[in-house]
């Protein structure tokens, strides 16, 4: 049987092959020690290791995402605690999930930031056009095959810029997230304020319906005024405005805790919290302490880092990369072969790059001097919110046990008056109005103490109460 194939034919194509695997093993015999000089660097091994972000207490690992962002259905009780809105929002806020992708994406560029170049494969054939090198059979076939080395730590510096990157993209991942928790907290505040203020205006329609009621007898029985029992009229109007008023601002409080978990028309029914539970604060000193453990500030530890590595790359791209080249001319003339074996190296006689080292030396300099900018914009923040909450912890402590009971003490004491006729209806609304509004302005301080709380466990990147879960 024959196979259609010359001898001859067989013979070539044996030798091309040949010629091409002599080519490619004297090409990366070649390149291989560059290739194990450059991979077994300094910056190289410092590259292959975990990245850990250091804050300035030092030591701490750059943090995965704690939750996984899906789209599935999320169940939504018709009671809903802080630790169920807290859950929604980590499963369903749509810029934690932007945040998240972001980290993935930075995961793609560490694994592209690691790649080898490709080899570059060269096939000339020279004298064409030439009618006399034609008729002759006089003709160059050249196969080439070049490999770029890159010396000088450059990949390594190019990997740990990347690891870098996806360290700062973990960091802003937490803050975002320390972020989205704190909003909800606050916005959850927002719906129990305006649940209880719903309440307090409910009852304060109800006490203004029986003072009303109250003087319209006493305006029967021929005792009082008719005026008087149109103001008490007007305050129950007015009671019955704020009310609707309270019943409003709730449902725009529910449909704004709703939009975090991106449901802006919230199924839940009531919110279920204790307003008037404290926690004893920690001394400033304590939490000044915590603040290094806040992401916004972690981050630069990686910010620094990433930009100490960009320093060594534009110090590496003043070492110049190397080509190495090998492959086959063949010679129809002559039928005859000849193997090349070259090397290419730029001469840095005019660039040295010294711009670009200065450019990120100084950009080094900068995240340095904005890491203290950072610290100091945080320790100011917290100084601020901290006193401002143990001013609203003493207010508090004074309204519940002073100036509450006292004011439903001269209520009391003016309406059952106002009934056997020993003080005036002016007495009545006065005392009314001063119960309301101390109603009022305590419940204005429970939910500003739970804000307060809410913004320093931002401040300080975790639980106010160093126990709490």
């Amino acid at each position: 049987m024959t196979t259609g194939r010359s001898p001859a034919v067989s013979a070539a194509s044996v030798r091309w092959r040949t010629h091409a695997s002599f080519i490619i093993f004297a090409l990366f015999a070649a390149a291989w020690p560059w290739a194990a000089q450059a991979q077994d660097s300094p910056l190289a091994e410092r590259g292959r290791r975990t990245s850990q972000a250091s804050d300035l207490a030092g030591g701490r690992e750059v943090p995965p995402p704690k939750q996984e962002i899906t789209t599935s259905a999320v169940h939504e009780p018709s009671e809903l605690t802080l630790r169920d809105a807290l859950s929604l929002a980590l499963q369903r806020n749509p810029e934690l999930a932007a945040f998240s992708n972001e980290l993935r994406a930075s995961e793609g560029a560490v694994l592209q930031a690691g790649v080898l170049p490709n080899p570059v494969l060269e096939i000339t054939a020279a004298d064409f056009g030439n009618e006399r090198k034609r008729l002759e059979g006089d003709r160059t076939t050249s196969l080439q095959l070049g490999q770029l080395i890159e010396l000088g730590g450059k990949r390594s510096a190019r990997i740990r810029i990347a690891e870098a990157s996806r360290d700062i993209a973990g960091w802003d991942y937490e803050a975002k997230r320390i972020e989205v928790l704190s909003l909800v907290a606050r916005r959850f505040v927002d719906v129990l304020t305006a649940q209880r203020r719903k309440t307090l205006a409910g009852e304060a329609v109800q006490l203004a319906s029986q003072v009303a009621d109250a003087v319209g007898k006493r305006v029967q029985a021929g005792k009082v005024s008719p005026v008087e029992e149109t103001k008490a009229r007007l305050a129950q109007a007015t009671a019955e405005v704020e009310l609707e008023q309270a019943r409003r601002e709730g449902i725009a409080a529910r449909n704004s805790l709703g939009a975090l978990w991106g449901n802006p028309s919230p199924r839940f029914e009531k919110a279920v919290g204790d307003l008037e539970k404290t926690i004893p604060l920690p001394t400033y000193e304590q939490l000044a302490e915590r603040v290094r453990n806040n992401p916004e500030l972690a981050r630069w530890s990686s910010e620094i880092e990433r930009r100490q590595a960009a320093v060594n790359a534009q110090k590496a791209k003043a070492v110049p990369d190397v080509t190495i080249t090998a492959g086959v001319s063949r010679f129809s003339q002559f039928d005859d072969r000849a193997y090349t074996v070259g090397i290419s190296v730029p001469l840095p006689l005019f660039d040295r790059n010294r711009g670009g080292v200065l450019e990120a030396s100084r950009r080094l300099d900068k995240a340095t001097d904005e890491l203290r900018g950072a610290e100091g914009r945080l320790l100011t923040d917290l100084a601020q919110t901290y006193q401002r909450l143990a001013a609203i912890e003493k207010e508090i402590e004074t309204l519940r046990t002073t100036l509450l009971p006292g004011a439903q003490s001269a209520f009391d004491a003016a309406t059952k008056g106002y009934q056997l006729g020993k003080f005036g209806f002016l007495d009545v609304l006065d005392a009314q109005r001063t119960l309301f509004q101390t109603r009022t302005q305590y419940l204005r301080a429970l939910a500003d103490y739970q804000r307060g709380v809410s913004e320093i466990e931002r401040l300080i990147g975790g639980p106010l109460d160093a126990q709490q879960q």
